[in-house]
């Protein structure tokens, strides 16, 4: 499914522009299944020129709805759809600024319809959204204006579709499809022998000495992720690169623990997260003066006693918004968004108004509470079960007076055996515990926790 997109803004800039009219028409490839089309408040001046191109006046969004107003609804016409447009980054990047004003993080698969229409229209004079409409004599209805610019980028994408006969529309959305560039050091034959397992993975220097360990769902498809990569870093350790290696766990959760081990037993050159402390944000809480619980987070160095231990923002925000949606929990008292009055979470009746008092400071400090008590495991004696790397076996995860023992994998006929967590020691491969495995389980359970079952101390994921 895809949703074709036409925003007109106030033109003060990329960073600048705030959006005047929206236009989305929901799009299956043949036929328009809903649209929707607004005029926005940009709470800003309109400029004299951009009014005269577009015809949008002040007065005429003095009274339209603000975007946050609407953004419940474009999130959800636009959800598990390909974004497209004329110019596509303009439009994507532009709402996407919108949504992160509102502490929201927008993401959605792209396409571009001058870059397609180049590739399956070639030769044409120009590839403005006007010239091509103009030579494939499609109608505009309202120049300038996002309803009458979405509508005919529709009736485009829909030819261009029509004349796809060389699949150039899924290479578009499948960048990585293309041969990727080995490094000059490293064997083909090696890259292509790899399996597409879960499992952990070794890029070797010349003198075969292990320089990056990498956790992967796929070690084949990650591994091959890395030539593409143009970060210096990434470039820099792929011409060093010589040899690879490999481990298959048959599970994401012991490929995320068995990297974790590795990097602090073998100290590879190129792994920094968990080897670099300094980089650390510790989860923490505190009450402010309205008597409002707080869940936030800091360097782990200006965070005493923290609740949980993370490796980058972005992965501790995530763990954030997960504890936000599983407990209702306020967005700007989490500190996700910032400098609102109302969280966005609130419009979308995700948050019960704590932050604009429609909500009891008990209450949602109860839930606040709950939530802190879920992140970590108290005196459980615990064995999360997971699939082997086999369909005879079974990987687990042992956990015993709270206390991370390590991981192994057992026989299926075996495990039918064993009554109690404390059994499993003997199959045990013998891990240390830390901030980081708890910080992996935790996180894991909790992503998980509406597929688990736990009886007599087992998980079975």
């Amino acid at each position: 499914m895809y949703t074709v997109i036409d925003i007109e803004t106030t033109g003060n800039g990329f960073k600048g522009q705030k959006i005047t009219e929206i236009s989305i028409f929901v799009f299956d490839g043949k036929k328009i299944i809903d649209e929707f089309t607004s005029l926005v408040n940009p709470e800003q001046n309109i400029p004299p020129f951009i009014t005269n191109l577009t015809g949008i006046t002040n007065a005429m969004v003095r009274y339209a709805p603000k975007f946050h107003e609407i953004a419940k609804k474009v999130e959800e016409l636009t959800r598990d759809t390909i974004f497209v447009a004329h110019n596509v980054n303009f439009d994507y990047n532009i709402i996407r600024d919108e949504f992160k004003s509102l502490g929201f993080d927008f993401k959605r698969k792209k396409l571009c319809t001058v870059r397609l229409s180049r590739k399956i229209m070639p030769g044409l004079r120009s590839y403005s959204l006007g010239n091509i409409c103009i030579d494939e004599n499609i109608p505009i209805n309202g120049r300038h204006r996002a309803k009458g610019d979405a509508e005919a980028t529709t009736e485009l994408f829909r030819r261009l579709i029509e004349r796809d006969d060389n699949f150039i529309i899924n290479s578009f959305l499948n960048p990585r499809s293309r041969q990727a560039t080995l490094p000059p050091l490293l064997d083909k034959k090696v890259v292509d022998n790899l399996p597409e397992t879960f499992g952990v993975y070794y890029f070797k220097n010349s003198a075969k000495e292990i320089i990056y360990v990498g956790k992967a769902n796929n070690i084949k498809q990650r591994v091959i992720s890395h030539f593409y990569d143009k970060k210096k870093k990434e470039r820099e350790m792929c011409l060093e690169t010589a040899h690879l290696s490999y481990t298959e766990t048959g599970s994401e959760l012991l490929a995320l623990l068995l990297e974790s081990s590795e990097i602090k037993t073998k100290f590879p050159k190129y792994n920094r997260s968990q080897k670099n402390s300094n980089s650390a944000i510790g989860l923490f809480s505190y009450e402010d003066q309205k008597g409002i619980l707080h869940l936030a987070f800091n360097k782990l160095k200006l965070t005493p006693n923290p609740i949980m231990t993370f490796y980058s923002v972005s992965e501790c925000r995530a763990f954030l918004e997960s504890l936000c949606t599983e407990f209702q929990l306020c967005p700007k008292y989490c500190h996700l968004q910032t400098n609102v009055k109302s969280c966005f979470s609130y419009h979308l009746q995700n948050c019960n108004g704590v932050c604009i008092d429609k909500e009891d400071v008990a209450t949602y400090n109860l839930r606040v509470q709950k939530a802190i008590a879920s992140v970590g495991f108290e005196a459980k004696n615990l064995v999360i079960k997971e699939t082997g790397r086999n369909e005879h076996e079974i990987g687990f995860t042992l956990i015993l007076d709270g206390s991370y023992k390590g991981f192994g994998y057992i026989d299926k006929s075996q495990a039918e055996q064993l009554d109690k967590p404390e059994d499993y020691q003997f199959f045990l491969q013998p891990k240390r515990d830390n901030r980081d495995v708890q910080r992996i389980l935790t996180a894991y359970l909790k992503k998980n926790s509406k597929e688990k079952q736990e009886e007599n101390g087992e998980i079975n994921l």
